[in-house]
């Protein structure tokens, strides 16, 4: 019988080294808890190839692992064949595929003839922990298993029995198969991974990492030592004694295992919609950094038994559930060319092209490679499959290179001599003492545009309408070349423009006129003046007090700026040439002309409305604050004699995190430093 169309010959070779690329690391993950990649690169393979063969129905061969449940068992334990076949729930990643499932499931149901059914589902959380198996008997926990393949898993009793809240004897003298989920804190994943650093061993990748391999230890008393935790969910069988029957609905099944002393998440929800789901689904995505264990989506259940058994199962999923996993932080994906953009200051920053994705919850087609070294590093190639990393607001990053994916005929990327888009001839040289490139004409189209950009951005300038198109507009034009140019244009310059009405070209007028009042840290900032950012310019600013002064200190020498705290001789240097140059110093004296300098409590202190309060505390913002906007909360740090930073380092004070927070979280954890929310953090100043 035909199987649909024959696939392209690369349709089929990528298919045939997804296989092999997915069964490795299956092999890893499930059988030896020794994970290469983060589970979404590896869900997003296992989608890649799900994709293919559902194009080309001929690629989805008997052997292909994505008609498997986990992996074999590991041969160190002994074998138990499970009573009841264990399986794995499909998944969705977002709205649009939870109503196509939503409308499978009201399908079979009306092929079922039940449509007359009520179908409510029951929501509960995704831990990211592992299967296990619970047998008991007469009330008494006789074996723990493993999901292993499906069929067969590994025998952990021993381990098991030394999980403190799990009961080795039930309320009820019952015989039944109950199945959870082991896990283990993050703070005790933080704890053993402290440890194994100092003895020089290899680190847990994740909570679930290391509740696997913790489980699996043929010490018990390593597993004890562990403290694991397991919640349980599901009843397989259960043999109707002393009054007790198999209940009608999933949440009643939850009812009773809790019933029965087993522990249970008890976060679960009854919903009749899909905007329920929705709803539920966002709730515990914004929840869960407060809980003690790794989440990674919620698992939606249709809640009556009834419904459960007129669907049925496929392969190796039920119809009735499915998991609906959490927007992914990594996936994978092809890049398909390295370009080269142009900063500011001529620093030239590699720029991967990839093939659209979607990753933490927005569709990407670019990504920094930063710098020649980090090409090196990852041996990063044109056509190579790669993971790609995005944390909430953060530019994506990639992580690493897929090698079983890696082309045969590919080539180590060779780094350029020259950039067009640098001006002039192009040519291009590396920063001494860096890892950095940049062109060697400093004054390129290319340059003069980012930094007029950067000017007029938010934390500089901040001119409402004046954004990079309309920028580029008018120095194609030839109405600007330097800053202070912006400040004397007029309606009828904009009118000559294309796009520009009359009503547009007012408001713009007016938004120009409105920043004319600016704080010396916004002015100094929007200089672009090498190694000086937004925190260097209010140290600078908090120093010298006006623009005068940082002037007059410039012809001193780096001496001057040196003495500034935070300073050290680099950022001195580039200070004090840029404010000796002639063309530097014009520019000043055009923009003085221009704009008012006005004072800011952040760089005045208590005699402009600030206080000292915070003075001698150091702050990093991180991740996305409840209520504060990050600039707001910066400003109400300084306005309080604080410092804020952009790294975390054993100075800092204080990390303020927010949801999705990144690394900078990880690091204040490693070097100890307290973690506030913003709540605390606003105690903090009303105190």
């Amino acid at each position: 019988m035909p199987r649909g169309k024959k696939p392209p010959k690369e349709a089929a070779e990528r298919a045939e080294h997804l296989k092999e690329a997915i069964n490795r690391h299956r092999r890893l993950y499930h059988t030896l808890d020794e994970p290469e990649i983060s589970d979404e690169a590896y869900d997003a393979l296992v989608r890649e190839l799900e994709s293919l063969e559902r194009g080309y129905p001929i690629l989805k061969t008997a052997d292909s692992p994505t008609a498997k449940v986990g992996a074999a068992p590991l041969e160190a334990f002994a074998k138990v064949r499970h009573e009841v076949p264990q399986w794995s729930f499909d998944d969705v990643f977002d709205s649009e595929e939870l109503a196509k499932w939503d409308e499978r499931v009201r399908n079979f149901m009306r092929k079922a003839a039940l449509e007359g059914e009520q179908l409510e589902y029951c929501c509960e959380l995704k831990i990211d922990g592992l299967k296990v198996v619970l047998t008991y008997e007469k009330g008494i926990l006789k074996r723990a298993a493993t999901r292993g393949d499906g069929t067969v898993g590994e025998d952990v009793t021993a381990n098991v029995k030394t999980i403190s809240s799990l009961p080795q004897k039930l309320s009820k003298l019952l015989d039944i198969i109950a199945v959870g989920e082991v896990w283990i804190s993050k703070s005790e994943l933080e704890r053993i991974n402290s440890e194994r650093k100092e003895a020089g061993e290899p680190l847990y990748a994740n909570p679930r990492n290391l509740a696997a391999g913790s489980l699996r230890q043929l010490d018990p008393a390593v597993t004890a030592s562990r403290k694991l935790n397991v919640f349980l969910y599901d009843i397989d069988r259960l043999s109707a004694q002393h009054g007790v029957r198999m209940p009608e609905t999933q949440s009643e099944e939850l009812a009773l295992l809790k019933e029965l002393g087993l522990p249970t998440n008890g976060r679960e929800r009854v919903v009749s919609t899909v905007d329920e789901i929705e709803a539920y689904r966002q709730e515990w995505m914004g929840k869960r950094q407060e809980l003690p264990y790794q989440l990674d989506g919620i698992v939606i259940k249709a809640d009556r038994r009834r419904i459960q058994e007129a669907l049925g199962y496929t392969g190796k999923s039920p119809r009735w559930g499915v998991a609906y996993k959490f927007p992914a932080e990594q996936t994978t994906t092809v890049l398909e060319d390295i370009v080269f953009q142009v900063g500011r200051m001529g620093t030239i920053t590699p720029v991967a092209i990839l093939k659209p994705v979607v990753v933490a919850g927005s569709t990407v087609s670019r990504a920094t490679l930063h710098n020649e070294d980090e090409i090196k590093r990852l041996d990063v190639r044109i056509g190579d499959t790669v993971i790609l990393q995005k944390a909430g607001d953060v530019i994506p990053d990639i992580v690493s290179v897929v090698m079983e994916l890696r082309p045969k005929d590919s080539r180590p990327f060779k780094w350029p001599t020259h950039v067009p888009a640098c001006g002039g001839d192009g040519r291009i040289e590396r920063i001494p003492g860096e890892a950095a490139w940049r062109c060697v004409s400093k004054d390129s189209f290319e340059q003069m545009k980012r930094r007029f950009h950067y000017f007029t951005s938010k934390k500089c300038f901040d001119i409402d309408g004046l954004g990079p198109q309309t920028l580029d507009q008018l120095i194609e034009a030839g109405l600007i070349s330097t800053f202070d140019d912006i400040f004397t244009l007029k309606k009828g310059d904009l009118l000559s423009l294309p796009r520009f009405a009359e009503l547009s070209a007012d408001n713009l007028i007016k938004a120009i006129e409105s920043s004319q009042r600016v704080t010396l840290p916004r002015l100094l900032t929007s200089l672009s003046i090498p190694q000086v950012g937004e925190e260097t310019a209010y140290d600078i600013a908090r120093h010298f007090g006006s623009i005068e002064k940082i002037m007059e200190a410039a012809k001193t020498g780096p001496e001057a700026f040196e003495a500034v705290n935070g300073v050290g001789p680099k950022v001195a240097s580039s200070l004090a040439g840029w404010f000796r140059e002639p063309e530097d110093r014009r520019l000043i004296k055009k923009l003085l002309g221009q704009v008012e300098i006005v004072a800011d409590a952040a760089t005045a202190g208590a005699a402009a409305g600030g206080s000292d309060k915070l003075a001698g505390k150091s702050f990093v913002f991180t991740g996305t604050l409840p209520t504060l906007e990050r600039e707001e909360a910066q400003r109400m740090v300084r306005e309080n004699g604080g410092d804020i930073s952009s790294s975390v380092s054993k100075k800092t004070s204080y990390v303020v995190a927010g949801e999705e927070a990144g690394s900078k979280l990880d690091k204040a954890r490693e070097l100890e430093v307290k973690i506030i929310s913003e709540e605390e953090f606003l105690k903090i100043l009303r105190d």
